[in-house]
């Protein structure tokens, strides 16, 4: 884990290569983006921006969408996997902000991850581009980008937010989370492009990946100067077989 002021620095790296890191999913308040972020587990951003139009049109609000007929949610958000898993946590979501909140989102971590479908990563979606309170989602992108810059030490998403939101400023947890993420959409992928990396000179990953490289470069002079054995063919076995007969 680097010091507060290097992971800053990285991150004040990886901004400038991707200057508009934003989320990529549409919403015009903080239910749709509730509602479109939960749907996008094991789904697209994309795919889940070509659903929710319609489905926002048919449920605006918490209250429309609490009251909804099942089957018809499932048929809207179909298309996004797991429809059924989704529709139930949906319309559990609805009715709990209905009952307990008059329908609105609430602004708190606290009360949000009380919500049926919503865990740490989809409140801090929700309070950092919908609701203006600091937070730092931590999903499969932002924890492969950050533990091979060496920017975190951890494979647990809630370890990994704790130590980021440790070394930044509470104004840069948001778009930290949307510069890893999109870094890890764009270059830092399972397979990586470190070619394209603006911060592949500090990256932990790139440096251990280079390694053997280097052990195996160093060593190519030696075996330069290596005489190597002459080969031995079929003619060459012959003789020395022919040769061992001849002795008494």
């Amino acid at each position: 884990m680097r010091p507060a002021s290097d992971v800053q620095s990285v991150l004040d790296v990886l901004g400038r290569q991707h200057p508009n890191a934003d989320t990529e999913l549409r919403y015009s308040n903080a239910f749709e983006l509730l509602v479109a972020t939960i749907l996008s587990a094991q789904a697209t951003d994309a795919g889940v921006n070509r659903v929710t139009p319609e489905l926002f049109a048919a449920c605006p609000d918490a209250r429309a969408l609490a009251a909804a007929p099942a089957e018809e949610i499932e048929r809207l958000v179909h298309a996004t996997g797991f429809y059924r898993q989704k529709t139930r946590a949906l319309m559990g979501m609805a009715a709990a902000l209905v009952e307990r909140h008059t329908g609105e989102v609430p602004r708190t971590m606290e009360a949000l991850v009380k919500l049926p479908g919503v865990g740490r990563k989809t409140a801090n979606v929700v309070l950092g581009h919908a609701l203006g309170v600091p937070g730092l989602p931590v999903d499969r992108h932002v924890l492969r980008v950050s533990t091979r810059l060496g920017i975190a030490d951890s494979e647990d998403p809630e370890r990994v937010e704790q130590q980021l939101t440790g070394a930044l400023p509470p104004a840069w947890w948001t778009r930290a989370s949307d510069t890893l993420i999109l870094h890890g959409r764009r270059i830092c992928k399972p397979v990586p492009l470190c070619d394209r990396c603006a911060a592949s000179d500090v990256c932990d990953f790139r440096r251990r990946s280079s390694r053997p490289a280097r052990a195996k470069a160093a060593a190519a002079p030696r075996r330069r100067g290596v005489t190597p054995k002459p080969a031995r063919t079929p003619a060459g076995k012959t003789a020395r077989k022919a040769a061992g007969k001849r002795r008494p």
